[in-house]
């Protein structure tokens, strides 16, 4: 159903405080921004680099360490030109793009199409194009288009001082080619019994039409990618495995709601042509309901591709059953930039919560982000409640780096995951630590340094992120409740 102008509001105001509080507080900024930016590519800043390594953690925490079938592996983005024409990359990796015959920007037919409140799902791009002129749909500016055709994503380049044909090669548009051609030599050096799979974390490009919705769409991106290889009659079992699996990763390692997350089985007609069965995993974003992952049953399509075009046996002998033959591949798709935009989205929230001591932002609307606790960037910042007080500062230190030294000995938490902070007033730093997620904000001040019981130790403030509630806790109780939240799992 196409959007509503008030609900499509709505989206825009959303997407745009996103955008806002990424760019004001560090987690992510225009590519290329002094010189104009360039379209489709951003950078990350300090926090966003700290979230995105706590995704990428997680990640390979359930996929790789926390199993004994998969294999991490890191490919060269630069490969053979005829990887991705065996691939059918070549060939077939394209999308509808569409020309304004007056400014001539192009589009993407299907998201014009889809703006216009019209499913596109199994439509050809003739289709579109003769859809498009039935309905006299018109660019965003407003002019006649013109005739739809085919758009090959692929960013084309030579090696070498020569630009001839033999010389052609592209930046990869996925990881998963640099795992196909590389199962024989893990299956060589490693010996692994089917099932396994390959893991990869890394950079991919598309030359898209249309970049778009902030860091969804992007020219340059990451993805988290497993090519798991399993018999042919075993392949419904280990495709519904990597179904639940991709469901907890989403559920409880990044803590989305699960009331935004739903599946998509994909039709025949508008499945990727190595794929035999599709499911995409789609996320409620600001901007609509769009696919965030993807799990696919690829059939022995790519390793009997490489095997023909190269000419090197890539089967498997199976010990037990003498048999030999081409594994069938299984594979759960990721894409990290879109993952880290999900839950900023997901975190995203605005309440009303009343002055605080010191806080000057009372009556006014408080941001904050609500990360689960393993993904938050920053897990804790400690405060002096003044920072003119050397007896605060420099008791607030030595909290600061107690908290820091036992997070990280016993919990493992990045050591910059814990930080100190003195500037402004305390509320100004609530505010601050509120924006960025930090789930617990630790202040010392007189009442820590004056008021000693002989027996407990010292106390402190410890405020909650979601809640704003304060409590005066012991630092023996304080390492307890930090242990707890941020323990090892």
């Amino acid at each position: 159903m196409n959007p509503t102008p008030k609900n499509k509001d709505k989206r825009n105001d959303a997407m745009e405080k996103l955008v806002s509080l990424a760019k004001r507080r560090g987690f992510i900024f225009q590519g290329s921004e002094i010189y104009g930016g360039l379209a489709g590519t951003y950078d990350f800043g300090p926090l966003g680099v700290m979230l995105k390594n706590n995704i990428t953690s997680l990640w390979w925490k359930r996929f790789v360490d926390d199993r004994d079938d998969i294999y991490g592996i890191d490919a060269a983005i630069l490969m053979n030109q005829n990887v991705w024409k065996a691939s059918g990359h070549v060939a077939t990796f394209a999308d509808p793009l569409v020309e304004d015959l007056k400014t001539k920007k192009r589009h993407r037919a299907d998201h014009l199409l889809e703006d216009a409140g019209i499913d596109v799902r199994g439509m050809s791009a003739q289709a579109m194009d003769a859809l498009i002129k039935e309905k006299k749909i018109l660019s965003p500016d407003g002019n006649t288009l013109g005739d739809v055709r085919q758009f090959n994503m692929m960013f084309k380049t030579n090696v070498g001082p020569s630009a001839d044909d033999d010389s052609i090669t592209y930046l990869r548009p996925e990881t998963a080619g640099g795992m196909f051609v590389n199962f024989k030599n893990v299956l060589d050096t490693f010996h692994p019994k089917l099932p396994f799979g390959l893991a990869q974390i890394g950079k991919a490009f598309r030359n898209e039409i249309a970049p778009r919705d902030f860091i969804f769409r992007l020219r340059e991106l990451a993805q988290m990618e497993i090519e798991y290889f399993v018999k042919p009659s075993d392949w419904d079992k280990y495709f519904e495995h990597f179904r639940l699996q991709m469901h907890e990763f989403i559920s409880k390692d990044l803590g989305l709601s699960g009331e935004k997350v739903h599946e998509l089985e994909i039709a025949d007609v508008d499945r990727a042509h190595y794929s035999k069965r599709t499911i995409d995993f789609e996320f409620d974003f600001p901007f609509g309901r769009k696919e965030l992952y993807g799990l696919a049953y690829r059939t022995d399509f790519d390793l009997r591709q490489h095997s023909t075009a190269s000419g090197v046996d890539l089967s498997y002998f199976d010990e037990e059953t003498k048999e030999r033959f081409i594994p069938h591949c299984i594979e759960p798709s990721f894409g990290l930039e879109r993952t880290l935009l999900a839950v900023l989205a997901n975190a995203y929230q605005e309440d009303s919560l009343g002055a605080e001591a010191g806080d000057e932002g009372k009556g006014e609307v408080r941001v904050y982000l609500k990360f689960a606790p393993k993904v938050a960037p920053i897990k804790v910042a400690v405060f002096p409640l003044l920072k003119n007080k050397p007896i605060l500062v420099d008791k607030a230190r030595e909290v600061y780096m107690m908290i820091k030294k036992d997070l990280v000995e016993n919990c493992g938490v990045a050591a910059s995951s814990i930080v100190f902070d003195d500037n402004g007033n305390i509320g100004k730093r609530y505010r601050r630590q509120d924006e960025v997620g930090t789930p617990y904000c630790v202040t010392v001040d007189f009442e820590t340094v004056e008021n000693v019981d002989p027996q407990t130790g010292p106390t402190v403030t410890l405020r909650d992120r979601d809640s704003g509630k304060q409590e005066r806790i012991t630092l023996p109780v304080l390492t307890e409740r930090l242990r707890s939240t941020f323990k090892r799992s």
